[in-house]
């Protein structure tokens, strides 16, 4: 039953039983192999949400942060963020759940990757550093290459300059 679960986590536990019950001589009912999961560790969850991160995207956050290892706390307090959301009036609650042990919640198979998804929202740009909060910037139209230079110009320069005045800031 474990080597079921490890090659299909999303399975249901009507699947996992059907699955189980072929070839054997004596069938099993779902409950049986509830009680059986759990007693193994398993349990149903609902699968983290993490954004989707191409191999591209993924070597570069690895290459950064390995660059960047062995900074200090102070070279931290230097740096300024920036990031756009969009928050959702409504969104779609896919309950998906998977069959996953206490320590296996970061598994890629235990995990649901998430894209940014239509249904009515409000999309905003903003900065923050170690010191302080930046502005926080409505984005009423699609943020293109275009329109994110427009808001890196309008507000990141007066914002560094602020913030840094000896220009020892890193954006």
């Amino acid at each position: 039953m474990g080597r079921l679960i490890q090659a299909d986590t999303r399975a249901t536990l009507t699947e996992i039983t059907t699955h189980y019950n072929r070839g054997m001589q004596q069938s099993i009912c779902e409950a049986t192999t509830r009680t059986t999961l759990r007693r193994m560790g398993y349990n149903s969850r609902r699968p983290h949400r993490v954004p989707l991160i191409s191999t591209t995207n993924r070597k570069k956050r690895l290459q950064f942060a390995r660059a960047d290892q062995n900074w200090t706390v102070e070279d931290w307090n230097n740096v300024a963020w920036s990031d756009e959301s969009r928050f959702l009036l409504r969104h779609s609650d896919g309950r998906v759940r998977i069959w996953r042990k206490q320590n296996e919640n970061m598994y890629p198979s235990c995990l649901v990757t998430t894209v940014q998804a239509a249904g009515g929202g409000v999309m905003v740009w903003g900065m923050f550093s170690w010191h302080t909060l930046g502005p926080l910037v409505p984005i009423g139209h699609r943020l293109n290459a275009t329109a994110y230079l427009s808001i890196v110009s309008d507000h990141v320069h007066p914002f560094m300059t602020t913030m840094y005045p000896s220009s020892d800031g890193y954006f």
